[in-house]
């Protein structure tokens, strides 16, 4: 016996009902066979059901009947009965004055009232809605109850009770306006505005109001059906519909609002919003920071949408930005708007030809979040499974060549004549030369006032190749951790004949072979040159790889590193100063993980930070149930590999943020498993370059992330108990970093001014200051005085010159190496210190 068939019965339906529930009081689902029943069932039996729910809700409101076993069951009957197209007839007041009385009761006694807000959204809201989409409203009684349900849930929803109002609030608007106009032959448009409470809400209002009538009609339309955006991607109706709507508008005009709109969001800041609850009689208030409201996010979401149906430069330019903005994350939140920034996705991955997949190739490098990356690296799947190729290939593909030529773009303005140079991995010059070939310093006032449009053009050109230079240097620093061999016709058709790729391989070490020989070379103005400085000519060998020092002998490696200082180059990325680690006897013992970067105590956000930036699934544990540890997760598809980096939680004097975050980590082993089969594989099988490159990623980690870098840890406060980590760590034996560091330092000290009174020895850069003597860290950079090694805290600052700047170093990017530089410049002039912070421990 189904459980609607209470109703054959002479008694209240909902005692028999309820009866019939005791069993299964806190289903989340309706039986099959009830839910056939009911679809049997007259309209005038349905509407019955309605009745009998808003009968026992309203109980509950007026607490003669607080038996919450009812409510999940009250709310799956009102969902299941609302999809239904149903007639309610005469029984249509009735039902409306139900909603309609408990929307007065909680008007004029909020404080007391706490169970409307739940019960609105759960049951009354699906019922409503069901009414406003499929009956008709006819008489004055019913219009005029719609109203004033309208004004009760606009006062409901002042107070901030829940997220579900304005919808509704627009639906009854939007009914009512209909019925009130159907009669009229003219075409009317309900005006339609953007309604989420943030600062977007009136700059997109605003530029709706500067639209001529006919236009702003059009755009009426279009806003209201993207307010409706629902799901994860459009349907094909939408689509086409809005479309017919935009050719009407006009796609110019259409594509100049949303840019507008875009843009405005791409540099809009969150907001400290103010909130209100009320609990058992009591107000509570707090902040909250908001980017976009829910509902201008949905809005937007459909409008992003509608942009995919467009596929020119700077639409593709612009949801790219915006994708961004909208995965930049909001402390303590998450991502600013995630659910708008997955549509820039679709939008992207939509448009026709690469110039979206190179969007995407560049986001994938800048997110942080995992199912984010996911979703990117889906779509460019995707997109290479239609071209039948690689995603490797489509990311090559996709890379925009902006024309350069020689490394450069040359443009025309009448008698001037602007040249922009690429110099370095990120950055670019822009120049202007009259029409005798003398350079002008600044930009043509003839050019700002003539061109000013097509300048705006070559400038948003600069900022783009810069960005590409940078995307691209991180996408060839990631492919150290893959095997991918190339063609030599491949790779001088896709990256030396090209216009910006050939620049970013400039300085960087690629191997050549063929069936008799391995020979590798550096690309140097536009030659290949070999170690014994001779050109190189690549067209003998069949095949190029990237070269990775892991898989050289050591003294190979040595001499690529003299080259490279001798000659003065610094490459790109760290490649052949980059660290290698090779398998231990330990290792071989342990046979199947690796303790080697076990042990270490790791500020956790940093951690996470910086696996995340490493491409790394990490995620934060807490204080809550199964919140105690974690295993960061590094995919290496092209060795059928995944390797796992196990964390646990420091749970000591209650270390945990306000949002229950556990402040500090220690880490534990490093193990390798097969993805297909999910077996963990013995160190011994796994591939050279994945083993060092897994195990570089993670000595990143400690290196930036533990305690003992933080030279004010353990004065601090820190954990009192774990002080001799921070001891240990702070002054132990160097990691592979810092050996790198160690012998960059040997070459570089002795060119240095302070080169008389410092040195490198063993673990330390040895200063000889005016007052004492100094041994920094070459690892941590933490500091001891001689002679009884008190430990010296200074603090980096970051405001002051950069000691490094002018100084030749063969790669880029270690924080850590100009921190030992800056500070031994300072402990050279000791008796010239001021900062008395440094000064009182230092005469101590």
């Amino acid at each position: 016996m189904g459980i609607f068939s209470f109703f054959s019965k002479k008694e209240s339906s909902f005692e028999s009902f309820y009866e019939s529930l005791n069993k299964r009081p806190y289903s989340y689902q309706l039986e099959k066979d009830s839910e056939q029943e009911v679809l049997t069932w007259t309209d005038e039996k349905k509407v019955q059901l309605v009745i009998d729910v808003f009968k026992q809700v309203k109980k509950i409101n007026r607490k003669e009947d607080n038996d919450w076993r009812r409510n999940s069951t009250y709310s799956l009957l009102s969902s299941f009965l609302a999809k239904r197209k149903i007639q309610y007839g005469d029984k249509l007041i009735e039902i409306l004055n139900f909603i309609l009385d408990d929307l007065n009761q909680f008007e004029i006694n909020k404080s007391k009232n706490q169970d409307f807000g739940g019960f609105f959204i759960v049951v009354y809201k699906p019922i409503l809605t069901n009414i406003l989409r499929f009956q008709t409203i006819e008489t004055i009684e019913e219009k005029q109850l719609l109203v004033q349900i309208k004004a009760g849930l606009e006062f409901f929803d002042q107070n901030n009770y829940n997220n579900e109002t304005k919808k509704t609030i627009q639906k009854i608007e939007q009914v009512l306006f209909e019925e009130e106009n159907q009669s009229n032959s003219e075409v009317k448009v309900k005006p339609t505005y953007f309604i989420g409470e943030d600062g977007f809400k009136d700059y997109g209002n605003d530029l709706i109001d500067t639209l001529k009538e006919e236009d702003k009609n059009y755009f009426f339309t279009l806003l209201n059906n993207a307010q409706k955006a629902s799901g994860s991607k459009p349907s094909k109706k939408y689509l086409t519909d809005s479309k017919k709507i935009i050719d009407e508008l006009g796609s110019d005009q259409f594509k100049r609002i949303i840019h507008d709109l875009f843009e405005f969001l791409i540099g809009f800041k969150e907001t400290v919003v103010e909130n209100k609850h009320i609990y058992n009689g009591r107000e509570y208030t707090y902040n909250t920071t908001v980017f976009l409201d829910s509902y201008n996010s949905d809005a937007l979401k459909g409008l992003v949408w509608m942009a995919s149906l467009f596929h020119d430069n700077k639409t593709i330019q612009t949801l790219g930005k915006l994708a961004e903005r909208c995965f930049r994350k909001i402390p303590e939140k998450g991502q600013a708007a995630s659910a708008l920034g997955n549509a820039c996705l679709f939008a992207l991955y939509q448009s026709k030809g690469l110039d979206g997949i190179a969007q995407l190739s560049k986001l994938k490098l800048k997110v942080k979040q995992n199912s984010t990356i996911n979703l990117i690296e889906k779509y460019i799947e995707e997109a290479a499974k239609k071209l039948g190729i690689t995603p490797t290939e489509v990311e090559d593909l996709a890379v925009d060549d902006y024309k350069l030529v020689d490394c450069k773009i040359e443009q025309s303005f009448d008698s001037y004549k602007a040249v922009l140079e690429l110099q370095s991995i990120g950055k670019s010059t822009l120049k202007w030369f009259k029409e005798d070939g003398k350079e002008q310093k600044t930009v043509p006032q003839f050019v700002k006032d003539k061109f000013s449009d097509k300048l705006k053009k070559l400038k948003d050109k600069q900022k783009q190749i810069d960005q590409t230079t940078s995307v691209q240097k991180e996408r060839f620093d990631r492919m150290l951790r893959s095997n991918r061999v190339l063609s030599i016709d491949y790779f001088k058709e896709k990256y030396l004949n090209h216009g910006l790729l050939s620049f970013v391989i400039n300085k960087v070490i690629f191997n050549f072979s063929n069936e008799k020989e391995e020979k590798q070379a550096i690309f140097i103005r536009q030659k290949w040159i070999g170690l014994d400085y001779k050109e190189v000519d690549i067209n003998q060998f069949n095949h190029v790889a990237l070269w990775h020092p892991v898989t050289s002998p050591t003294e190979h490696v040595k001499e690529w590193r003299q080259f490279l200082m001798d000659s003065e180059i610094q490459q790109p990325f760290k490649q052949a100063y980059r660290e290698i680690y090779l398998l231990t006897d330990a290792e071989i013992n342990t046979r199947t993980y690796s303790n080697r970067m076990a042990s270490h105590i790791l500020k956790q956000h940093q951690y996470v930070t910086l696996a995340k930036g490493r491409n790394w699934k990490a995620q934060l544990i807490g204080a809550w149930d199964g919140g105690d540890e974690d295993t960061a997760v590094l995919l290496m598809p092209d060795f059928n590999l995944k390797v796992e980096y196990w964390v646990n939680a420091l749970n000591a004097n209650d270390e945990f943020n306000d949002t229950g975050i556990w402040n500090y980590v220690t880490t534990d082993q490093i193990r390798f498993v097969n993805i297909e089969t999910d077996q963990v594989i013995e160190l011994v099988d796994v591939p050279i370059i994945a083993f060092s490159e897994a195990m570089r990623d993670v000595d990143l980690f400690i290196g930036v992330a533990s305690v003992g870098n933080d030279p004010t840890w353990s004065d601090s406060g820190g954990l009192p108990i774990y002080r001799d980590y921070w001891q240990s760590y702070s002054f132990g034996d160097l990691t592979e970093v810092a050996k790198n560091r160690k012998e960059i330092l040997q070459n570089l000290i002795p060119r240095l001014k302070i080169s008389k009174v410092a040195s490198v020895s063993d673990k330390f850069v040895i200063v000889k200051g005016k007052i004492r003597t100094y041994k920094i860290h070459i690892g941590s950079t933490n500091i001891l005085m001689e002679p009884n090694d008190q430990y010296l805290c200074i603090v980096p600052n970051r405001s002051k010159k950069n000691e490094t700047e002018n100084l030749f170093l063969p790669f880029e990017g270690d924080s850590g190496l100009s921190v030992i530089i800056s500070k031994a410049f300072l402990l050279a002039d000791d008796d010239k210190i001021t900062d008395t912070t440094i000064t009182s421990q230092i005469n101590r």
